[in-house]
């Protein structure tokens, strides 16, 4: 585990390193919230333990809340940190969306693919017409579906909502890296990654999937995994992980 962790503004976003450290992989971050909304700056607190637990850089990209906008800023700051070497990719929310989106279009393009990817409690099917949204709908008090609904909307603009760099659950999911999933039970948005560890593991893509009680235990509990997710692909870069 890393000591003292620096944190400092760079060209896409907060980047957090450890301190007086070789750096070996950096994880491209993307933030959100349940107003899929946010700044970078929220995922800092994240980032840095993270960083801490991983010995990893952290970037935590800024991008536009709407679409197609926001992929292409991501596109960017991950360019920005594979041209550093080894990276990988988290996103949470709305980021989660575009991580998703972003693997995707980085396979379709023949592009070196990131050593895994992790998404936390992901929004992604903006057709919103997942069960799990009715039937969580009294249990998530993290989420207002009419204010997600409004939301998404807002977000996808002229897009038609099936298409799959916006809804990667519509897409071809064939070819990704090694992908860790978590949601709580309890959200709204849980058939989305249901859905998506599902189709994922039929396609012969590595899944590990953690479905928490609450979204309390959730937070209490993701960032270990995530780590050591992070630590077990990022380790190798080949396809299978390095166990301990």
């Amino acid at each position: 585990m890393a000591g003292e962790i620096h944190v400092e503004e760079g060209p896409f976003g907060p980047e957090v390193r450890p301190e007086g450290a070789a750096v070996e992989q950096t994880v491209l971050y993307l933030h959100g919230d349940p107003r899929l909304a946010g700044t970078p700056q929220d995922a800092v607190p994240t980032a840095r333990e993270l960083a801490r637990h991983t010995g990893y850089a952290v970037v935590c990209a800024r991008y536009r809340l709407r679409f197609p906008e926001a992929l292409e800023d991501v596109y960017a700051a991950w360019q920005h940190c594979r041209d550093r070497g080894p990276a990988a990719l988290a996103g949470k929310r709305l980021g989660g969306a575009l991580a998703a989106g972003l693997l995707l279009r980085l396979r379709d393009e023949g592009a070196a693919p990131p050593s895994c990817a992790v998404l936390s409690s992901p929004v992604l099917d903006f057709t919103l017409d997942a069960s799990s949204l009715l039937l969580n709908a009294a249990a998530d008090r993290t989420l207002d579906a009419e204010a997600l609904s409004v939301r998404a909307a807002a977000y996808a603009g002229t897009t038609p909502r099936s298409q799959p760099l916006l809804s990667p659950l519509h897409g071809n999911l064939h070819g990704l890296p090694p992908i860790q999933l978590h949601a709580a039970g309890t959200e709204m948005l849980l058939d989305d990654t249901l859905s998506l560890a599902t189709r994922a593991a039929h396609s012969g893509v590595e899944v590990d999937m953690r479905i928490y009680e609450d979204s309390s235990a959730q937070g209490l509990r993701q960032l270990e995994a995530t780590a050591a997710f992070l630590r077990a692909w990022c380790s190798t870069g080949l396809a299978t992980p390095q166990r301990s």
